[in-house]
């Protein structure tokens, strides 16, 4: 049955604009990107065998542009949508950053860097310059590794500080292999940094 069959209340893009996007589910809200489905499968059934496939948004959104388009229902012309939109979204972010003063919680600040540094196959260190009242100056992505380590250079984070004439410095890093427990390597680099 195709979704314009379905009683209005049912359908993602009507729930949405009645109810907000918060209410429906990844599959929903997935369908609605996706538009139409395929053959014997509405875009919401698609959406749920995409999500299964990939293992969650996580999977399907950090998919290569090969194993994405492998997936049924999936082309070049989605991924390019795909790609597009997850870029829109982090612009979003920093233009919001840049207009207001959202680093005022240690989530808000958490959920930033999870969305600039989640999809990287290999490590990557970054820090968030701030001014004397906790505001954005500058995001620098500074040193680049492997899946579990980067080399850090204490005099790099220091010249980059001294270059933005931070007050604050924000240092953060991802962990591609899954593992969050900071390594013994980490806790070593945040000791030389708080030197």
């Amino acid at each position: 049955m195709s979704i314009t069959d379905w009683p209005e209340d049912d359908r993602p893009r009507e729930r949405l604009l009645l109810r907000g996007a918060s209410a429906l589910s990844d599959a929903e809200l997935l369908a609605i990107f996706l538009r139409t489905g395929v053959k014997g499968r509405s875009a919401v059934d698609l959406a749920r065998d995409l999500l299964a496939e990939f293992g969650g948004l996580v999977g399907l959104l950090s998919a290569s542009h090969v194993e994405f388009c492998r997936a049924k229902g999936l082309g070049t012309a989605k991924y390019a949508q795909l790609r597009a939109m997850l870029e829109l979204t982090q612009r979003y972010l920093r233009a919001e950053i840049a207009e207001r003063d959202v680093l005022t919680s240690p989530e808000a600040t958490r959920n930033y860097l999870k969305s600039r540094l989640r999809s990287y196959p290999h490590e990557v260190f970054a820090c968030l310059f701030l001014d004397n009242r906790h505001r954005v100056i500058e995001y620098r992505e500074l040193f680049r590794g492997t899946i579990d380590g980067a080399s850090v250079h204490p005099r790099e984070v220091v010249r980059e500080a001294m270059r933005w004439n931070a007050a604050a410095v924000i240092f953060a890093h991802n962990h591609p292999s899954g593992v969050a427990e900071p390594s013994q390597a980490d806790l070593r680099i945040t000791e030389r940094l708080q030197e």
